[in-house]
């Protein structure tokens, strides 16, 4: 097994914020933010090496082990529930899972059959229904989820809720608020008991950040 620390980062903006908190840490790669489409880089001397990915793959690269640590969204670990320790709330990418429906929409007049619930997150959706006692029909769409309701496709949708923008511009409102979403420092199992010491000094240093960032918010 390599010495270097493997890490999975997710595309985008949030992983640019993830990869300016790790390199705070100590744990820099000059090369990432050169201009390029390079999805692999390494810097030996920091003993890490970094990696883009999909968002939604991160948890799968650090369950196999092709990473040591990844961030991921608290959703996917949720609705995949890959066999990972879950280290750390990073308290980035803050969103939550909710239940959308057309506005003025009353689940009492819909009691006498299964809701049929639009969403890509079937796990989330079924277990927050069954906690609540109620059957539904999962509807399993990957995209556009606020038209379903509309075109009367589904009664309501389970998906993740930023800012409410798109739903109110599809006369969509939150309905209920399931749990609340944010991005989380993962470790795959058998790689944390080799890499133990890096990655515990990097959680230390990023727990930290944290700590501070919520200071200066208070």
């Amino acid at each position: 097994m390599s010495d270097m620390l493997n890490i999975a980062l997710p595309k985008g903006r949030l992983g640019e914020k993830v990869y300016a908190m790790f390199e705070k840490a100590g744990f820099e790669c000059p090369s990432i933010r050169e201009n390029n489409r390079k999805l692999i880089f390494e810097n030996p001397e920091a003993g890490v090496r970094y990696f883009w990915v999909k968002p939604s793959d991160v948890a799968i690269y650090v369950e196999r082990g092709a990473a040591d640590i990844g961030v991921a969204g608290k959703d996917i670990l949720l609705e995949y529930a890959p066999d990972v320790y879950e280290l750390l709330d990073m308290q980035l990418g803050k969103c939550r899972m909710a239940v959308a429906a057309p506005v003025g929409f009353n689940d009492d007049d819909t009691r006498r059959r299964p809701l049929k619930v639009a969403t890509k997150f079937e796990n989330i959706a079924r277990r927050y229904y069954a906690s609540i006692g109620r059957d539904i029909d999962i509807i399993h769409l990957n995209g556009s989820i606020e038209i379903a309701p509309i075109l009367g496709l589904s009664d309501v949708i389970v998906d993740i809720v930023e800012t409410g923008t798109t739903l109110k511009e599809n006369d969509l409102c939150v309905y209920e608020e399931i749990l609340p979403i944010s991005a989380r420092l993962i470790a795959n199992k058998a790689n944390f008991k080799f890499k133990q010491q890096a990655i515990r000094k990097l959680t230390d240093s990023l727990q930290e950040q944290i700590n501070t960032r919520t200071e200066v918010q208070a």
